[in-house]
């Protein structure tokens, strides 16, 4: 069993493919409604969220990319109004390509 902190853990993750987009998409935290924001870097692993929210490292999030149901986050970091989050079991590649092209036609709109 690796001795590995959680957080060298989650920087390692990270370090997947990330894709810079502005994606328009619903997140709440658990037994809050859902409302409107965005994220910019998206990989299989994470995402960077913009949002007002005030957010703490350690936060659970649910998010809901367009087109998919909510999935589970956790907020690693934040600065301003932007965090950087996990999610709770990776995105399939084909999920984030169709995510990806989504907010391609999100852009060119």
């Amino acid at each position: 069993m690796s001795a590995e902190p959680q957080f060298e853990q989650d920087r390692k993750r990270r370090n997947a493919d990330r894709r810079a987009v502005q994606i328009g998409i619903k997140v709440r935290r658990p037994g809050e409604t859902w409302f409107s924001s965005h994220i910019a870097d998206l990989s299989i692993t994470g995402f960077r969220l913009q949002s007002f929210m005030k957010l703490r490292p350690g936060d659970d999030l649910w998010l809901m990319l367009p087109g998919f149901e909510g999935r589970r986050a956790r907020v690693l970091w934040t600065r301003g109004h932007e965090s950087g989050c996990s999610f709770e079991r990776p995105l399939h590649p084909a999920i984030l390509d169709h995510v990806v092209q989504i907010g391609r036609r999100q852009a060119d709109a």
